[in-house]
């Protein structure tokens, strides 16, 4: 093999190395400072103007309270109010999970006509009701599972 070849092979390889190297140094930096950010950082929800109205949903009891069951710990419930939930491991969510497959702030609750609706916010592993991948806003029924990594919540009555 050529000593040219041999070269640009050798340089493109410590090119990627250290391509791979600062981006674990991201993700890492990312994750121990989680709580570091403001909470005057945090954007108002997307998609949540009169123009996103989103699906009709016959309306049935109306949610008052957040079920989570986390890996390992006791149930915990929430009273809910008319201000969206965010669930995540940040310190500043309002709903703070421990579980290492959750984002900083996977997902958020948003109320809208007496319904709760389930928005993912961009996470890495993504959101599930219902063992469905939730893609956009979706509505929430009463009792049904909303799973983020092994901790699983429910909206009740």
């Amino acid at each position: 093999m050529p000593d040219v070849v041999l070269a640009v092979a050798r340089f493109g390889f410590l090119v990627l190395l250290w391509i791979f190297v600062f981006a674990v140094a991201g993700v890492v930096r990312r994750d121990l400072f989680i709580g570091a950010r403001s909470s005057g950082l945090v954007a108002a929800p997307r998609g949540l103007g009169p123009a996103a109205a989103g699906p009709k949903v016959k309306r049935g009891k109306a949610a008052h309270l957040l079920s989570v069951k986390e890996d390992g710990r006791p149930e915990r419930t929430i009273t809910l109010a008319d201000t969206p939930i965010t669930i995540g491991r940040a310190e500043d969510c309002t709903v703070v999970i421990t579980d290492d497959f959750a984002s900083a702030h996977h997902a958020q609750l948003v109320p809208r006509d007496g319904q709760w609706f389930l928005q993912d916010q961009g996470s890495t592993n993504g959101t599930y009701l219902n063992n469905a991948k939730v893609s956009g806003l979706t509505p929430v029924p009463l009792r049904v599972p909303i799973r983020i990594g092994r901790t699983s919540l429910e909206l009740r009555s």
